[in-house]
């Protein structure tokens, strides 16, 4: 048992109270096209159809990406992240928003970390550092965290990325789950290390769901999305991810294994939703306050949001569900651009946050997919948050993980005949 002087002096009240969602997690989707790799599950869940990882011809001379990993440390970091992505809390002497993760890394190891919330989509922000990165040169960044799909796909391909040094983590061969370790689209974790994961699935009113289907008011099925007793009443997430890759589960097809005749079977499925009116709207974000605000009973949402929506008070309490037809799961990437200048504190600190004590503070702020399940004990018992180490939007049951998929993984031939197919219906 870890006992409560072991952790930072932070009150994981206020942390919550603090909680913002991440306005533009999934804006990558809107910018960085189809395509989105696929995550293992390990022994738990069986991917067909994945991604290649780590290979390729790339532009970057193979010196660029030599790293020593016996250097003596710098004493300096550079870490690039999305926005409200650690823990926050505001200094008591001075009122500035600080990072008690990153404080108490900078105190252990005698670095000085610069963490930049810069990253606002995957596309947008590889071309920003493209030049750079073509050059062989330095980026800036010692540090990135990618989503797996086109953009880590493309780092990849074009060996943008250091291998790690499988030597230098072992809190993270120690602690991290299965369902990060060895993952399809990087084998082995050459070149990433999982920040963290989240699921695609159904947020709902329970109060709403009630008044409008008062015989059966819960939300089980992804065909609940369909039922005209929510006419009007549906949101539906619109990218040409989500939309067509949760909709084929509820026609009993796998994702990863499908086929262009079932992608038009999907589209036929969305298109009688659209044409009977079920849809309120294809939403790229805003479906939240949609939902608070009952403009909507349920949509297609994603978890971090509706568990982070309901600590930063919203009264009805929305409910996610993973639909018993299944749902989609992604996951975030710690990666070390080529081109590195702080290569020991890069790894230093990605495995760092796989301390189980670390990473139970960042999740208690961040509600999404634990890659530590050791961190739910610490939250429960020292952080005394129960509500986050019981969730299983935090840290799923085996029953949930097993109806877990991943995102159809395509060529891009077959991205123009998917992109053709579905992208009329959601943005007509």
């Amino acid at each position: 048992m870890t006992d409560r002087k072991d952790m930072p002096n932070i009150d994981p009240a206020l942390l919550r109270g603090l909680t913002q969602r991440r306005m533009s997690r999934r804006d990558v989707f809107r910018a960085a096209g189809v395509g989105v790799g696929a995550l293992s599950l390990g022994a738990i869940l069986a991917s067909c159809g994945l991604s290649g990882g780590g290979g390729g011809g790339g532009s970057a001379s193979a010196s660029a990406a030599a790293v020593d990993w016996n250097a003596a440390p710098t004493g300096k970091l550079n870490f690039a992240n999305w926005p409200y992505y650690i823990d926050q809390a505001k200094d008591p002497a001075t009122g500035e928003l600080v990072y008690p993760t990153i404080q108490n890394y900078e105190k252990k190891f005698g670095s000085s970390v610069n963490y930049d919330e810069e990253i606002q989509d995957n596309a947008g922000f590889f071309g920003k550092i493209q030049p750079q990165l073509a050059a062989g040169d330095y980026t800036g960044r010692d540090i990135i965290v990618i989503t797996n799909g086109p953009t880590l796909d493309k780092l990849f391909q074009l060996n943008y990325l250091v291998e790690l040094p499988t030597d230098m983590r072992p809190n993270f061969d120690k602690y991290a789950s299965d369902a990060v370790k060895d993952p399809a689209y990087d084998p082995g974790n050459k070149y990433t290390m999982a920040w963290q994961s989240g699921l695609t699935g159904i947020g709902w009113d329970p109060l709403k769901v009630a008044e409008l289907r008062p015989d059966n008011p819960t939300i089980t099925s992804i065909n609940d999305l369909y039922d005209p007793a929510f006419k009007g009443q549906v949101g539906m997430l619109g990218n040409s991810e989500d939309l067509p890759n949760l909709a084929m589960l509820g026609l009993g097809i796998i994702p990863e294994d499908s086929t262009p005749d079932q992608w038009q079977e999907t589209a036929n499925k969305l298109t009688e939703q659209l044409d009977a009116g079920i849809v309120r709207q294809y939403f790229e974000q805003n479906y939240i306050t949609a939902l608070r605000q009952g403009n909507v009973a349920l949509s297609m949402a994603w978890s971090g949001d509706i568990f982070q929506s309901n600590l930063t008070g919203d009264p009805e309490g929305l409910q996610f569900t993973v639909p018993d037809e299944g749902a989609l799961i992604w996951t975030d990437n710690m990666c070390i651009p080529i081109g590195v200048e702080n290569a020991v504190e890069a790894i230093t600190m990605m495995d760092y946050v796989y301390d189980p004590k670390v990473q139970a503070q960042i999740e208690d702020y961040n509600g999404y997919i634990c890659p530590v399940p050791a961190a739910q004990d610490i939250i429960r018992d020292v952080l005394d948050d129960p509500d986050t180490a019981d969730s299983p939007l935090v840290f799923p049951t085996p029953d949930e993980v097993a109806k877990l998929h991943s995102f159809r993984v395509l060529t891009p031939e077959e991205t123009l005949q998917w992109n053709g197919i579905f992208q009329p219906i959601y943005q007509s």
